[in-house]
């Protein structure tokens, strides 16, 4: 589980054991499928498509259909037929898309992915990721407007004439756990039950993704709440000048020209430590308990020495306290 705005790991556990993913490999087929296409593209079926095994949403060759529909279909209904469509449809092939998958993954640096299908049925033992690198794409995916839309979707009608709503399979968003927004779900029976959910509260957004967990709605929703009993969103560095560090020249001013929060426990919040290292291209580093959670390029402004009037005005106004 990491936090969505910082990238912090609140919690970890073989999360770069690399394993089968089932259908919440759909994250980066839509994550693509948006950033590639246009939602009122129209999408003509193939038989290849029309005729994917598994989870479907009942495409027939020769049908013609928006790519909104197929996204819609392939995050709610987690329909296979949609993954294929989508993949034709971006890239040509399948097996083109996967490749577009894969660049993404390095892009991302998910180094521990590799994709040779947009569904993630168990048609390829390659077909590999981990519960890290799904939240830094899922963390990445929801920076994307249209994105978190569809994912945080409940329950859809398409506008097709005589289309009925589709409810989304993830149980977490459709009511059971209060402050869940978005999510997918996915099982095959080598990959066992596979889940991503995002949650918001008290400024925070947390990312939980469990990879083969027989009890995962409540896996995430023990994570959830454990984050945000423990944990507060905390401004780490404030954009602009910064505070004047024991040990560091008068002559300098350093600048932010960032804001970075994170959330911390109380705890933590007390053992924060703030060091810069004055090199050609000055940096901060901040320290919780000795192990660095923050490390940020700053810069940095020459102050001129007051002169001795200025000096002596100061003086006087400590003496008097004017």
């Amino acid at each position: 589980m990491i936090e969505a705005e910082s990238g912090r790991v609140i919690f970890n556990k073989d999360e770069h054991e690399k394993m089968k993913i089932a259908s919440i490999t759909k994250i980066m087929t839509a994550h693509l499928a948006i950033k590639h296409g246009d939602l009122s593209d129209k999408v003509k079926i193939s038989s290849k498509a029309s005729s994917t095994e598994g989870s479907s949403l009942y495409l027939k060759n020769g049908q013609t259909v928006t790519l909104e529909y197929l996204i819609y279909g392939l995050m709610l209904r987690s329909g296979n037929d949609a993954a294929v469509a989508i993949a034709e449809h971006i890239s040509g092939s399948v097996e083109a898309f996967a490749e577009l998958m894969n660049k993404e993954t390095e892009a991302l640096k998910m180094t521990n992915t590799y994709f040779t299908n947009p569904h993630g049925l168990d048609t390829d033992d390659r077909h590999v990721s981990t519960a890290y690198d799904m939240a830094i794409l899922t963390q990445q995916a929801i920076r994307n407007k249209t994105f978190k839309k569809v994912f945080s979707t409940a329950k859809y009608t398409p506008s097709y004439k005589d289309a009925y709503p589709w409810t989304n399979k993830h149980r977490l968003v459709t009511g059971l756990y209060p402050h869940a927004d978005r999510g997918k779900t996915g099982y095959t029976k080598k990959a066992g039950r596979t889940l991503v959910t995002t949650a918001h509260k008290n400024d925070m957004t947390f990312i939980a993704v469990t990879i083969n967990g027989p009890d995962d709605w409540n896996d995430h929703m023990s994570l959830f709440e454990h984050a945000f009993t423990h944990y507060k969103m905390t401004e780490l560095l404030a954009k602009g000048p910064l505070p004047i560090l024991p040990g560091m020249p008068d002559q300098i001013q350093y600048i932010s020209e960032v804001n970075r929060k994170m959330p911390l426990t109380t705890e933590e919040r007390q053992q924060l430590v703030y060091q810069i290292v004055p090199e050609k291209k000055p940096v901060l580093n901040i320290y919780i308990n000795r192990t660095e959670i923050l490390s940020t390029p700053i810069k940095e402004k020459k102050i001129e020495a007051p002169s001795a009037y200025e000096n002596l005005i100061r003086k006087l106004k400590e003496l008097f306290k004017w």
